[in-house]
């Protein structure tokens, strides 16, 4: 079967799992749609394990088909980041610039560093060997937050407008530096390249400066032609060159097609909106984007769900695979918690900032399509019976799930603290 005639029928299946979400479960549509997945994946396996192994190889080979890395970071991630870009709030955005500024930049280096240090003396104490340089790989791709995750499912939530500018610009800005700090690590890691502070700030300043004055120079082309015509459904179609052409040429050059996108869509959803489009596209853009962007995150996380179908399972690594769910969260709160004692030296905030930062700051399939590329043939231990690919596979699988399932669900009862805190004129501390 084609890799089209593959991605028709699982749209229709995440499709058919949000329609019965309506009217049963009736929680997050996302969330449903992984919780979903995750459930035929689970009924896959036990039956390809006892009565029906035909079943599993075919599921396995079947979504082996659609290759995730590529699907995401190649493909659809630019539509998403895009979407993501028009709905956010310029003048919102500036308020919290330094904020989200040294969230972004430091942030994810300290989670990076925490997380790293902590799963080395775990490795260590379950007697699994796992030099410190694989423990830097996994720090660096499970730092950064998922902006489509984020965006699919807190953002729906109206959080406070300070904590939601904040978790949201962060979400958006912070895996151009997640990303370099992940190719850094793996060129040592596995090309033997010695990582110097000129070669780190050459990569940044390519992929990440690079990408944001590529977005700059898209959404500003943009707006000229958008500008320049009437038509209405061409307008729109004009749109849809950004995530696609743009985000691919992007991609050529070597900067940042994430950054790009989201400074793009930043710049189309606050200036051309308001002076560039016509009466009639402005009122059909959001809901023509925000149909593309529901589709899109269906099939996504119908992907996410099923992606335990590719994950190798090793006993003796369940250890490490339960303790990362708690060291991950303990570096996000870290990381979050040291810049809010200075924030706090300059400006109010609300009390339950911090914790919604922290649980918020939720996981989903950047992470995944990133450990996904590391290489498989690396064993660990001295019986060689696990390999890194899938060790890291596996807790990186383990957090996304318990990410968007566990955090995307219990986060409402604090953001319905935050307001209420807000409306009773308690909103600081």
């Amino acid at each position: 079967m084609s890799v089209y005639y593959t991605l028709c029928f699982l749209a229709a299946m995440a499709i058919t799992i949000a329609f019965v979400n309506q009217y049963i479960m009736k929680i997050q549509t996302t969330i449903a749609i992984t919780s979903g997945a995750l459930a035929i994946s689970i009924l896959m396996l036990i039956l390809g394990k006892t009565t029906w192994p035909e079943l599993q190889q075919h599921a396995v080979s079947t979504i082996e088909t659609v290759d995730f890395g590529q699907f995401l970071l190649q493909g659809i991630l630019g539509f998403l980041l895009f979407a993501g870009g028009l709905g956010i709030n310029l003048s919102a955005l500036r308020s919290q610039k330094w904020e989200i500024t040294v969230l972004v930049l430091l942030g994810v280096v300290i989670s990076t560093l925490v997380v790293a240090v902590g799963l080395w003396l775990l490795a260590f104490v379950a007697a699994i060997p796992l030099p410190f340089i694989y423990c830097l790989l996994f720090g660096a791709l499970i730092s950064p937050t998922d902006p489509i995750a984020v965006l699919a499912i807190v953002k729906k939530l109206g959080a406070p407008e300070q904590i939601a500018i904040q978790i949201e610009g962060e979400s958006l800005f912070n895996d151009g530096i997640g990303l370099v700090i992940f190719l850094t690590i793996f060129a040592v890691a596995f090309s033997g390249n010695e990582a110097t502070f000129g070669s780190v700030m050459t990569l940044f300043t390519h992929e990440a400066i690079g990408g944001i004055i590529f977005g700059a120079l898209l959404g500003l082309m943009s707006h000229i032609m958008i500008s320049a015509t009437d038509d209405g459904s061409m307008e729109l179609l004009m749109t849809l060159c950004v995530p696609t052409a743009g985000f691919a040429l992007a991609n050529l050059l070597g900067v940042s097609g994430a950054l790009a996108m989201v400074v793009a869509g930043i710049m189309v959803g606050n200036w051309t909106r308001h002076s560039g489009f016509s009466e009639q596209s402005q009122k059909y853009l959001d809901h023509f984007w925000h149909l593309l962007d529901e589709f899109l995150n269906a099939l996504l996380f119908l992907l996410i769900g099923l992606a335990m179908l590719l994950v190798e399972f090793h006993w003796q690594a369940w250890i490490l695979v339960l303790l990362s769910i708690p060291l991950t969260l303990a570096g996000r709160f870290v990381s979050v918690a040291l810049p809010y004692l200075g924030f706090r030296r300059f400006r109010a905030y609300n009390k339950y900032s911090v914790r919604i930062l922290t649980w918020g700051g939720l996981r989903g399939g950047l992470s995944l399509a990133m450990a996904l590329s590391i290489p498989a043939g690396v064993k660990l231990g001295s019986d060689g019976q696990v390999e890194l690919r899938d060790l890291i596979l596996m807790m990186t699988y383990a957090i996304v799930i318990f990410s968007i399932i566990v955090q995307g669900m219990s986060i409402i009862p604090m953001i319905n603290k935050a307001k209420a805190a807000e409306k009773a004129g308690f909103p600081i501390e």
